[in-house]
């Protein structure tokens, strides 16, 4: 009867350690619902500002373009052993001209920007190749010099 008990006791504290899914967000909070409210040659940057705040990023080159991210890791389940996996990975990002008004905008989730295609050639980098060189035979030389000194 003890045995039953305490394995009954246990298989609760198990189970009910943590009903509360665990989330942790980083960025702009329901970006999806969000990108909705902003409409293309309509919306312009204060409206963007006043929806979703300043830009996560903003373009190196280009100050007209701005980008937006949510990112949500929550923890697994048992059967996961408790390790963190993502959730959410959207990112939102828009282009504007040169007058504050939205000309573009792409929203990227998780499954589009798994299909990103890479290029699988390979560049060679003679360049490298002569500074290794030239860096093994500098180094040879110095070492030859050290020694007749």
């Amino acid at each position: 009867m003890k045995k039953i008990t305490l394995l009954v006791l246990a298989l609760f504290l198990i189970t009910s350690c943590q009903r509360n899914e665990l989330v942790k967000t980083h960025g702009i909070s329901y970006l999806e619902k969000r990108e909705k409210l902003i409409i293309v040659n309509k919306s312009n940057k204060n409206d963007v500002l006043e929806i979703f705040g300043t830009p996560s990023t903003k373009g190196m080159t280009d100050d007209n373009l701005w980008i937006y991210i949510e990112r949500t890791i929550t923890r697994g389940k048992l059967l996961k052993f408790g390790r963190n996996y993502l959730k959410k990975n959207n990112a939102l990002v828009l282009e504007f001209n040169k007058y504050g008004i939205l000309v573009k905008k792409d929203f990227y989730n998780r499954d589009k920007m798994n299909k990103v295609s890479f290029a699988k050639d390979i560049t060679e980098n003679e360049i490298r190749r002569e500074n290794f060189i030239y860096s093994f035979l500098s180094s040879v030389r110095q070492k030859m010099l050290t020694k007749k000194k």
